[in-house]
C-alpha cells in the first residue's frame, strides 16, 4: 500500500529485456536508507519488487502483464522515474490510499499555465471513467492528485510548483502516457452495487435496510 506521496525521483540507468518481460535498473539514492531485498516499490505508481540492492540503486523486474497495463515498457535508460516505497502502519497517509496496481494508461492532452499551477487534462481509458470525480482522488504516475473537472474520458488535474518540482509530471508534456490508478474505495464501492443488482435486482431503500446501510 502507498500514498501517492512520491520520495524520490528515480532514473532508469539499465532495461533486460525478455521475451515479454523487463528487468529494470533503477538509480535511486533517498530510497537506500532502508531499503531491503523484498520490499515493495512504487515506479511510476506500479508495485514492483526489488530483487536485488547496487551501490547506486536497485533492480526490479516486470513480468508480461505490468508491461501490459502499465507504462513502464516504455521506458530506457536515462528515463526518470517516480519512486515511493510502502506505507508503514503508523505513517501519515498525506495523500490517499495507492494500491500500486495500475489501472489502465491514459494519455496527456493538453497542459496549461494557471497563476503558479500547471494544468494537465488528461484521456482515461473507458473502464476508468465510471472512476472519474469531481474532487475525487486519482493516481498519476503514482502521484495523489485531486480531480479538478471532468468531462466525458477527459479530467483534469492541478500541479503545484511543489509537485513539479519532486515528481516527474513537472516535465511531461501533451502525447505522453502516465499509468492511472483509480480510487481504491470507489472501485469496491462499484464493484459491491455491481454484485448487488446482479443478485438482487435494482438498489432500493428497502434492499439497503435488509443489509443493514440504513436503520429500519
Amino acid at each position: 500500500m502507498f500514498t501517492g506521496l512520491i520520495e524520490e525521483v528515480g532514473r532508469v540507468r539499465q532495461v533486460v529485456r525478455g521475451p515479454a518481460s523487463a528487468r529494470f535498473h533503477l538509480e535511486a539514492r533517498r530510497l537506500l536508507e532502508e531499503l531491503r531485498v523484498g520490499d515493495s516499490v512504487a515506479v511510476n505508481g506500479a508495485c514492483l519488487t526489488v530483487t536485488r540492492l547496487a551501490p547506486d540503486g536497485f533492480w526490479a523486474d516486470a513480468m508480461a502483464e505490468t508491461l501490459k497495463r502499465t507504462n513502464l515498457g516504455e521506458l530506457g535508460p536515462g528515463t526518470p522515474v517516480n519512486l515511493e516505497r510502502a506505507l508503514r502502519l503508523g505513517d501519515r497517509l498525506g495523500g490517499h490510499l495507492v494500491t500500486g496496481h495500475v489501472d489502465g494508461v491514459g494519455q496527456i492532452v493538453r497542459r496549461r499555465r494557471e497563476d503558479v499551477a500547471c494544468v494537465l487534462t488528461i484521456s482515461a481509458p473507458p473502464p476508468l471513467v465510471p472512476y472519474l470525480l469531481e474532487k475525487g482522488s486519482i493516481a498519476v504516475d503514482g502521484v495523489s492528485l485531486t480531480i479538478m473537472a471532468v468531462e466525458g474520458d477527459l479530467f483534469q488535474v492541478g500541479i503545484i510548483p511543489h509537485t513539479a518540482a519532486v515528481t516527474t509530471l513537472g516535465t511531461k508534456c501533451p502525447g505522453e502516457r502516465v499509468n492511472l490508478e483509480a480510487d481504491l474505495i470507489g472501485k469496491y464501492v462499484r464493484r459491491f452495487l455491481e454484485v448487488m443488482q446482479g443478485s438482487r435486482g435494482n438498489i432500493c431503500w428497502e434492499l439497503l435496510k435488509e443489509q443493514g446501510f440504513v436503520d429500519a
